[in-house]
């Protein structure tokens, strides 16, 4: 299984960009799919995801601003990142939750990305 992140860059505030996720290899029982994203210093944390139903989570800091959706013909996940400020500046991760197991031995395990660098300047 491999993720593979692009769209990362450097783009000023208000700008917009789009990062893209696309996974290879054999996954199934997916529960999510969605983006995390570590500054330096700081401690990995959740940005967007998206469940199975197409249901989805933002952390309060971008809500109205990204967007994460998934086109599953092409196993790929997107996060459409607008109006972006300096402090969305940040190592994202791609992230990929599937369940492995089965019954009372089921449980859950998280494929990561490399991680794409975006920065935004003031």
């Amino acid at each position: 299984v491999r993720l593979v992140e692009s769209g990362g860059g450097l783009v000023q505030a208000g700008g917009s960009l789009r990062l893209s996720c696309a996974t290879s290899g054999n996954i199934s029982s997916i529960n999510a799919q969605g983006w995390y994203r570590q500054a330096p210093g700081e401690r990995r944390s959740l940005v967007a995801l998206i469940g199975i139903g197409g249901r989805t989570k933002y952390a309060d800091s971008v809500q109205g601003r990204f967007t994460v959706s998934r086109d599953n013909a092409k196993n790929t996940v997107y996060l459409q990142m607008n109006n972006l400020k300096p402090e969305d500046t940040a190592v994202y991760y791609c992230n990929v939750r599937v369940q492995l197991g089965a019954g009372d031995g089921a449980y859950e395990y998280q494929y990561w990305g490399q991680g794409t660098q975006v920065t935004v300047s003031s």
